[in-house]
C-alpha cells in the first residue's frame, strides 16, 4: 500500500490524492476508479499498480483544496512530533501544497502508527520545516495532539541542494513562481556573499558541493557552537545519528546533515554546550564506524567543505525535512 495518502477513501465518495514517488514526475496522482468499482478494485486502486492503472497527474495550476492529510511516521509523540525516514519527503510534500495554496494551516495533519511507535521525541530535534501532526490513530487509540507547533510556511529554499532540484521537476517550477513573486529562493549549496577574491581562490567543488556553514577558509569564521561529525558510513541515515545523539544525552538545537560527503554539523546554544558534547560523543560508532567528533572550528578547512574533486559521492539525496 502506498505509504501517504491525500485525503479520504474514494469508497465515501471522497477524492484521493496520492504524491508520485520521490516525486520524479510532480507532485500528486489523483485516483480515479473506473465506474461501478467494487472493493476490491477500490483497494487496488490504493496500490502503486493502482495509481499506474487508475491515476491522473494534477499539475501546479490545478486548484486543488486538500480537507485532511495523511503521513506516513516512523516515530510520533503525544504532542504531535513526528519523525519520518530521514529523507523528507513528507515534509517536503506538505510545504509544496502550502506553496500551492492547497493546505492552510487548519487543515488537519494524521498518521496512522502501531502503538509501539507513539514514543517521547525531544522537541531539540525539531526544526523549522519539520511537519507535525493533529491526529494519532493507533490500533488502540485516538489521539487528539492539541500542537501548538506551527507547520512549514512553504518551501524552505536554504534547505534544498541543487541535488534535489536536478531531480525534483517541479520544484524548478515551484522556485521559478517565487523568485517571481519577489520571494528569497536561495538554494543550501549556491554561493552567496562571497567576494571577487574570495571568488579567485576558493575551490571550485567548494562552491557546488552541499555546505552547512558558511563558505570559510578560515577556522575562525566558524561558529564556536557547532560541532564537526565526520567518517559517517556511506549508506547512514540520518535518523540513525539523532538515536545516537540521543542516547549519549547529546542531542543537538539543529543538526545539518551532509550525508554524500559523509559528515554532519550539530548545532548547540553555546560554545560551552558545543565542548560539552564533544566529551559526551568520543569514542562514538555507527555501523561500522567510528565517528570523528570535534568542534568545527578546530578542523582542517577541507573538513568544512568540498574540497576533493576526484572522490565519487553516493547516490543519496541529502536529507531536508526530517533531520
Amino acid at each position: 500500500m502506498l505509504p501517504r495518502k491525500m485525503l479520504a477513501s474514494s469508497s465515501s465518495t471522497k477524492t484521493l490524492l496520492v504524491p508520485t514517488p520521490r516525486l520524479r514526475t510532480g507532485l500528486f496522482n489523483k485516483i480515479t476508479p473506473p465506474p461501478g468499482a467494487t472493493k476490491d478494485i477500490l483497494r487496488k486502486c490504493a496500490t502503486s499498480q493502482g495509481v499506474r492503472s487508475f491515476s491522473t497527474p494534477v499539475g501546479l495550476d490545478a486548484r486543488v483544496q486538500v480537507d485532511l492529510v495523511v503521513v506516513g511516521s516512523v516515530a510520533v509523540s503525544e504532542k504531535g512530533w513526528r519523525i519520518g525516514k530521514g529523507e523528507g519527503y513528507a515534509d517536503l510534500e506538505y510545504a509544496m501544497m502550502v506553496s500551492m495554496g492547497a493546505v492552510s494551516p487548519e487543515t488537519p495533519v494524521v498518521t496512522i502508527v502501531h502503538d509501539c511507535q507513539v514514543v517521547d521525541i525531544p522537541e531539540a530535534l525539531l526544526e523549522d520545516h519539520d511537519l507535525t501532526v493533529d491526529y494519532i490513530l493507533t490500533p488502540t487509540r485516538v489521539i487528539a495532539t492539541g500542537c501548538e507547533r506551527p507547520k512549514p510556511a512553504g518551501i524552505i529554499w536554504s534547505k534544498i541542494s541543487c541535488e534535489m532540484m536536478e531531480k525534483i521537476p517541479v520544484l524548478r517550477s515551484l522556485r521559478s513562481r517565487e523568485k517571481q513573486a519577489g520571494k528569497d529562493v536561495s538554494l543550501q549549496d549556491e554561493p552567496r556573499d562571497l567576494d571577487a577574491s574570495r571568488l579567485q581562490t576558493a575551490p571550485l567543488r567548494a562552491l557546488r558541493g552541499p555546505q552547512a556553514l558558511p563558505l570559510a577558509t578560515q577556522r575562525e569564521d566558524v561558529p564556536a557552537d557547532t560541532v564537526y561529525v565526520g567518517n559517517l558510513p556511506r549508506d547512514a541515515q540520518v535518523s540513525e545519528l539523532k538515536t545516537a545523539l540521543r542516547a549519549r544525552g547529546a542531542a543537538p538545537l539543529r543538526l545539518s546533515w551532509q550525508g554524500p560527503q559523509r559528515r554532519a554539523f550539530l548545532h548547540y546554544p553555546d560554545a560551552a554546550s558545543a565542548q560539552q558534547a564533544v566529551s559526551c560523543l568520543q569514542d562514538l560508532r555507527l555501523g561500522a564506524n567510528s565517528l570523528r567528533v570535534a568542534l568545527a572550528r578546530q578542523q582542517r578547512p577541507s573538513d568544512l567543505v568540498d574540497t576533493r574533486p576526484g572522490e565519487p559521492h553516493p547516490n543519496r539525496r541529502p536529507a531536508v525535512a526530517d533531520l
